[in-house]
């Protein structure tokens, strides 16, 4: 199954015929180390028809088994060997180690050694034992990595549970518990209802107070869209205040609405139409979002790009559509795309024909936009400091409106991040959240960081000032609620240097700095 994974031996001897026929094989044992190796391939794979091959192996054990294949997949769940204390006992050999899990959900290893427990390997350990050990740390971070996936796929879904079930495969559960305790449930009984986290076995954590965890409920994961303006600004809040990190957004987690252009388009959506994106990075994110897409390039059909998502609860697939904008660029390269629909139709449709958006479940819809508004806001050469130094370039325009353009969802939610962590800072009296930039006030010059590109204007003359962010190794130290936004790193980064500008000594910078002054 590593093989098959990994596509180490495809084209070898036979091509793809021999892990097709594993991956076919495993979905007809379904047996729960089958069920949790093809889960494991299509969430880690790099082989698009590998990946769809082990979606339909799974629909066909969830199909024998009289479960969805969500369900089928929450069954099996493995626990990688942790204790209910989130720590796995390795012995290699000689030599005993312990994985442990934190509340962040990283993993420290700690070596045995007559001393006690410490973070380096003993020196009477093997090369053989050390390395059997990192294997299998390796193997928990891939299983956490899968869960958190899956368990962040539930939010399209509209699936509940009875109090016993969740416990069974939710809080009980040595791995998927380490998720639970993060994350907002609703428990409804009747006309009652209660939100909160279960940060252990018998306690729900509201915004306000503790409560009973409930014995018998109906149990879902709450999710922003379907909550109150009010029930959704006090979680952010709180979260806030009590600088709770949760394994991926949830209350911070953005919510697309249908608008009156895509009621009158009927079946698509041309709400990131028109964006010029880095082809081969987002060629990359399709793969991590688990899209599946043609590659663009010199061959037929290599024009057009089609990615799709599927939702098995649902039964839709959303469609993402793009194009070459530098088919004649390189022989062997497509560099730019440019975005246009996306629509959806019922998975088992063979003719595809595009459903209606209003028909579309409204988690579904939410999830696969948040998706796409990804794409865009990670791969636009808007994000590129370096792109306005581009002589004659034909998508300057697009660079020059999408950097300092009208806010997407992803960036408002960065906008209402900031305007609570800001007044924290030490520099609070010298930045300003306005509705698209933050005004930093430094000792050389005043500046505006616009909140979608994180892209600089000096004032007052909106000169543009090119700062490379640093290496993705270096934070800025300030507690976030969520991870996986880089742009609101880099904001916030751009924000602490600029307001102590005079402390500058990047002479590419200083240079952009004066360059008025000498006029």
């Amino acid at each position: 199954m590593r093989d098959i994974r990994q596509s180490g031996l495809v084209g070898w001897l036979s091509g793809d015929k021999v892990p097709n026929a594993c991956i076919v094989a495993l979905g007809r044992i379904a047996s729960p180390g089958a069920v949790a190796a093809l889960q494991l391939l299509a969430d880690s794979t790099k082989h698009n028809g590998f990946r769809k091959r082990a979606a339909a192996a799974l629909s066909t054990a969830a199909a024998a088994s009289g479960l969805s294949p969500s369900q089928l997949v929450e069954h099996t769940i493995r626990t990688g060997g942790l204790d209910h204390d989130g720590t796995l006992t390795i012995t290699a050999g000689h030599v005993t180690a312990r994985a442990t899990v934190d509340d962040r959900l990283k993993i420290t290893t700690r070596w045995q050694t007559l001393a006690g427990w410490v973070t380096r390997p003993p020196a009477c350990a093997s090369a053989a034992d050390c390395n059997q050990v990192k294997r299998a740390v390796k193997g928990l971070k891939d299983l956490i990595r899968v869960e958190r996936r899956r368990i962040e796929g539930l939010l399209a879904t509209d699936r509940s549970w009875d109090v016993a079930e969740w416990r069974r495969y939710h809080l009980d559960h040595p791995l998927t518990g380490q998720l639970t305790r993060r994350l907002i449930w609703t428990f409804e009984t009747g006309a009652t209802r209660a939100v909160g986290l279960p940060v252990d076995a018998g306690t729900l954590r509201t915004t306000r107070d503790d409560l009973p965890l409930p014995s018998a409920a109906t149990v879902r994961l709450w999710h922003p869209a379907t909550a109150t303006t009010d029930e959704v600004s006090a979680w952010r809040d709180w979260l806030l205040r009590e600088q709770f990190v949760q394994p991926f957004k949830q209350a911070f987690r953005e919510v697309y609405l249908l608008t009156p252009a895509e009621l009158e388009t009927r079946t698509y959506s041309n709400r990131f139409a028109a964006h010029v994106l880095r082809y081969q990075q987002l060629y990359a994110l399709f793969k991590e979002r688990a899209w599946v897409a043609n590659y663009l390039g010199p061959h037929d059909g290599g024009y057009e790009g089609k990615a799709r998502h599927e939702f098995p609860d649902a039964g839709l697939t959303a469609v993402f559509e793009h194009f070459q904008v530098d088919p004649e660029a390189g022989a062997f390269r497509t560099d730019l795309c440019s975005t246009d629909r996306v629509w959806f139709f019922r998975t088992h449709d063979r003719a595809t024909h595009a459903v209606p958006l209003d028909e579309v479940l409204p988690l579904v819809f939410t999830e696969a936009m948040r998706d796409v508004d990804l794409f865009v806001g990670v791969t636009s050469i808007a994000l590129d400091p370096n792109w306005a130094d581009r002589g004659g370039d034909p998508y300057y325009d697009y660079w020059l409106a999408a950097s300092f353009g009208a806010l997407t969802a992803t960036a408002q939610i960065r906008r209402d991040v900031l305007a609570a962590l800001l007044p924290k800072l030490k520099i609070a009296d010298r930045v300003e959240l306005g509705d698209r930039y933050v005004r930093v006030r430094g000792n050389r010059a005043t500046y505006k960081i616009h909140l979608g590109s994180a892209n600089i204007l000096i004032e007052p003359d909106d000169r543009y000032l090119c700062i490379v962010p640093a290496s993705k190794g270096r934070t800025t130290r300030i507690m976030l609620p969520f991870e996986g936004d880089e742009v609101l790193t880099v904001v916030l980064s751009k924000v602490l240097m600029l307001a102590a500008d005079d402390k500058i000594t990047d002479p590419t910078i200083l240079a952009q700095l004066n360059r008025r002054a000498h006029r």
